[in-house]
Formats: C-alpha cells, structure tokens, sequence
C-alpha cells in the first residue's frame, strides 16, 4: 500500500512542478528558445532524529540564495541562477535553467529552524534539519 502524505496544497504544487517539468523535456518554452527559470531538483529523507534535503544547484552563487523554514515544516529555497556569459558564440542547446526561482517544499516533520545546518558542495546544498522535539515520538509508561 503506498503512503502519501501529501495534502490538497501539496498536490497541487506538486502537479504545477510536474507540468513545468513536461514542458521543459517538450520544448515548449512559451515560444521563447531558452528555459523559463526553474527551481532546483530536490531529494527529502528522514530518519528518527533529522528530516535531510539536497538540492542540486549548479554554479549558484552563495549571495544568491536564501533558505529559509517557517510554521515548521514549510522549507522555502529561493535564489537566483545568472546565466554563462557567451560572447560571439551561436547555442545549439541551453537546458540549464537561469532567473529567479522560488521552491517550496512541505518538510514531512516539524524541524527546529534554529538548528538547522546547511553546507554547499560540489554544486548540490545540503541541508540537515533537526526534529523539533513536538515530532520526535515520546515513550509513555503503562502503569498495570
């Protein structure tokens, strides 16, 4: 049986990031021959402890991104991708995203946003994002 734990919001965010995905494999750039600025791939895991995130962000600029986490469990990455500078060069093919973008992602736990660590290598940010201690299960005596 598969679990979601997606709700009615997340679904439709979802549903928005796959047709923008469609339309970057199709071609279909509103006319133009260059991508529209989209936000980073991400990967979100957990364990008993941390929710983690990656998300590839290649040749981004650290003063160009912000990360933040609100109402607990609400991770925002938002930035700025600047495109390569080509001078007296024809493209034959620009996949790459550039602009703004902003990527919201519902964290599947509440995380201590004032813990939370992140570090940037190799083009992908890594984030570890500690449980707050309201979603960390607590062991109840039974009393007979």
């Amino acid at each position: 049986m598969l679990q979601s734990r997606l709700q009615m919001p997340d679904l439709w965010s979802e549903m928005g990031r796959v047709q923008s995905e469609l339309n970057r494999l199709f071609g279909r750039y509103n006319g133009s021959r260059t991508m529209p600025p989209a936000g980073p791939a991400v990967n979100v895991w957990e364990d008993e402890t941390n929710v983690y995130a990656e998300a590839d962000l290649p040749g981004m600029k650290l003063e160009r991104l912000e990360v933040f986490v609100t109402e607990g469990n609400q991770l925002t990455l938002q930035g700025e991708r600047q495109p390569t500078p080509v001078e007296g060069a024809v493209w034959h093919r620009q996949e790459r995203g550039f602009g703004q973008f902003l990527r919201q992602i519902t964290l599947p736990s509440l995380v201590d946003a004032d813990k939370v660590e992140a570090k940037y290598e190799f083009g992908v940010l890594h984030l570890t994002l500690p449980k707050s201690a309201a979603a960390k299960p607590h062991k109840i005596t039974v009393k007979g």
